[in-house]
């Protein structure tokens, strides 16, 4: 990507969730039916679609998040968080419900996490709110989805955009059993080793284990399969060729929760700049890097400038 130079950027739309994240910290998880003391707790903004949509944003992409929220403090906190990223929303107010909240442990030695997402106003997200904002997917360079939202709604989404000649991303994160048709619809699918491992059966233990997992989901009808390997980095695989992006190390790592999210959203923000897909997995890679070196989630986003910077020093 280039900053302060003349380039064409294509829009960015994320289809997904906001959800106030409640992160706690600690020696260990407590045991069923155990109570333990905690080492700190942090209120902030989160949600997988939300946390891609404030990366891309504050990485200067054009980008609309479209999502549900109550109408609530948790609602005001997401509005807020957008404004400060530079994301505009396209949100449809759900006062019968509630906006999203999130458990999320984090274990104090590593940075390791486990989280629970209650998405709440989000789960009504449906087709028919989808075909309400047809006309906004149908004009994006590029449409990222997950899977927060119900997959009908994720499903239909990635029809228009596919229809429309948009980039198509697929991030099928917390994995789920999918619709045949779903992988069809995808130029790019980014899972994880855990999540390529729910949806091929194979387990993703090394990078050899990842092209074979790919090799899968290709079968499947994806255009390109991007695997996110943690501190091994990334795996591009397509039909015509594979290729290992090592990590992009920023400093010691801090938290791990919002990486992924991290990554997506950079892939997103560099393909709408009509980066090539190796440069843009590399570009993610350095995003996601310097996400794990911060607490938090959307906090932690970096901004184009920091990226470009450690990307410069190799």
């Amino acid at each position: 990507m280039a900053s302060g130079q003349s380039v064409v950027t294509k829009p960015v739309v994320i289809l997904g969730v906001f959800v106030a994240d409640t992160a706690y910290r600690a020696d260990r998880q407590p045991r069923m039916g155990e109570t333990i003391l905690g080492n700190s707790f942090k209120l902030g903004p989160g949600g997988k679609g939300s946390n891609q949509a404030v990366a891309a944003g504050k990485l200067g992409a054009d980008i609309t998040f479209l999502t549900r929220l109550g109408v609530d403090a948790f609602a005001d906190m997401a509005k807020a968080t957008w404004k400060d990223a530079g994301v505009k929303s396209a949100v449809i107010d759900t006062p019968q419900s509630y906006t999203g909240a999130a458990y999320i442990f984090i274990e104090e030695t590593t940075g390791n996490n486990a989280i629970i997402v209650s998405p709440g106003a989000a789960m009504l997200i449906s087709p028919e709110d989808i075909e309400a904002n047809a006309g906004l997917i149908g004009s994006a360079g590029v449409f990222v989805t997950q899977l927060e939202q119900p997959i009908d709604a994720a499903l239909r989404a990635l029809e228009i955009a596919r229809g429309a000649g948009v980039i198509t991303i697929l991030n099928p994160a917390p994995a789920a059993k999918l619709p045949d048709r779903i992988y069809t619809l995808c130029d790019y699918v980014t899972p994880n080793e855990t999540e390529a491992e729910e949806l091929t059966g194979i387990k993703v233990a090394s990078i050899d284990d990842a092209r074979r997992a790919a090799d899968s989901l290709l079968q499947k009808g994806v255009g390109s399969v991007i695997i996110t390997l943690g501190e091994k980095g990334a795996l591009l695989h397509t039909v015509d060729r594979s290729d290992h992006v090592p990590v992009v190390s920023a400093g010691p790592v801090v938290e791990t929760t919002g990486a992924g999210d991290a990554f997506n959203g950079g892939l997103a923000a560099a393909l709408a700049q009509g980066v090539e897909p190796l440069q843009a997995v590399r570009f993610a890679c350095a995003v996601a890097g310097i996400s794990v070196t911060r607490p938090g989630t959307a906090p932690s986003m970096p901004t184009l400038q920091e990226v470009e910077a450690l990307l410069a020093r190799g």
